[in-house]
């Protein structure tokens, strides 16, 4: 099958991936009453005297805003926000098919940061939360950070966020494979966009100490003012054997590549420069940064990718169903640090030790069950974190 040819035929057919359908009964006279007016007015009030009833007489409870720009839309880049809306309504069918959230896509047509946060601002009241996608860094580093201190619904931003906990889950198990610490292991990532940043912050804060960041330009320092505030905090901890160059010279005795950067740009000699064990995560689509059967013969002993064609696909779609699930039922007004490590930590430990293996790190992107596991990890740490409503 030309899967590319078949999925252009299907979205003729389908003519859009989601539809709004009613949950009341429209038949009667009453039902128009009940539903609609006279008697929704006591609805409308109860909510002006606390809006909170907004998540108890609506649907808002269970309604999450998938937003882009279109500026960094998959691997197409800038393309626009209406040529985003098909990868918007495949991600609201994700989230009713793996976590049943209702999920509504909106497409901005605006690349002005304040402009942005301001329109979604001013609709959050409309919503549960708020999922951000496939908007350009470092613009979405601010956009998320502007709209966390005005909203007091969750925001996430699943490009950074989804793809820094799925790794780490994936991450955590691989190294219990191999038997390493994720406190001492070398681990170098390559490609600081939205999601290398994100997952560099997440690995920090798991507790990885010796790692090294690469972007286009090598390994970064914070003496390099151009980086920006995100990659200036991270160049501040990282690299601590000062090391200058790109990465031939990062990835030197080495446990761990993970890259979200480019094609091919992982040759099997780095990999020989690893140390033995050692794990590449090449997560470039729909070509990573080194083939997984290149990897291997080159000496890696686990290889994971964001490709469904081979083992170990490391998936947001293991991730973002499940994180908002639970905030929702917490009915949470943020996503913490916390609420993310717990949502990696459940989704590692869905595969007992005894089974992982080399090429059973992370579980399928098709498990359903997945989830409701992360979505209980979540909402338990939401309580504990104080960050549920009411």
């Amino acid at each position: 099958m030309d899967i590319r040819k078949e999925s252009l035929k299907k979205h003729y057919e389908w003519n859009g991936k989601i539809e709004v359908v009613t949950r009341c009964p429209i038949e009667t006279r009453e039902d128009m009453s009940l539903a609609y007016t006279p008697g929704v007015a006591e609805a409308c009030l109860e909510i002006e005297k606390d809006v909170n009833k907004s998540f108890e007489l609506t649907r808002r409870n269970n309604l999450v805003a998938v937003i882009t720009d279109g500026t960094a839309v998959l691997g197409l880049g800038d393309i626009g926000p209406e040529a985003g809306m098909p990868v918007m309504e495949g991600k609201c069918a994700l989230f009713k098919a793996f976590a049943d959230v209702d999920a509504f896509p909106l497409c901005v047509k605006s690349k002005d940061t304040d402009e942005i946060v301001k329109t979604i601002s001013l609709i959050s009241g409309s919503f549960g939360g708020i999922n951000l996608e496939d908007i350009s860094a470092p613009r979405c580093f601010e956009i998320e950070k502007k709209l966390n201190e005005c909203c007091d619904i969750p925001i996430f931003h699943d490009d950074q966020h989804g793809t820094a906990v799925v790794v780490l889950a994936a991450l955590l198990n691989a190294l219990k494979v191999v038997k390493k610490d994720i406190e001492t292991a070398k681990i170098v990532v390559n490609g600081l966009g939205a999601a290398g940043t994100a997952i560099s912050k997440m690995l920090i804060s798991a507790g990885a100490k010796n790692m090294v960041l690469v972007d286009k330009k090598g390994i970064i320092e914070e003496s390099d003012i151009s980086l920006g505030e995100e990659r200036i905090a991270l160049a501040k901890i990282t690299n601590k054997e000062n090391l200058k160059g790109d990465l031939s010279v990062a990835i030197k005795n080495a446990d761990v590549f993970i890259g979200v950067s480019a094609p091919n740009i992982l040759s099997e000699e780095m990999v020989k420069a690893m140390n033995n064990d050692s794990i590449v995560f090449a997560m470039a689509n729909p070509t990573p940064e080194i083939m997984p059967e290149k990897a291997k013969n080159a000496g890696a002993r686990i290889v994971g990718t964001g490709r469904s064609d081979f083992p170990n696909q490391i998936n947001n779609v293991l991730v973002f169903p499940g994180i908002f699930r639970g905030a929702l039922d917490a009915n949470a007004t943020k996503i913490t640090e916390n609420m993310k490590l717990a949502a990696a930590k459940a989704l590692a430990e869905h595969i007992p030790e005894n089974e992982l293996n080399e090429e059973n790190i992370i579980p399928s992107a098709l498990d359903k069950t997945i989830a409701y596991e992360v979505a209980k990890a979540v909402k338990e740490q939401a309580v504990i974190d104080k960050v549920v409503r009411g």
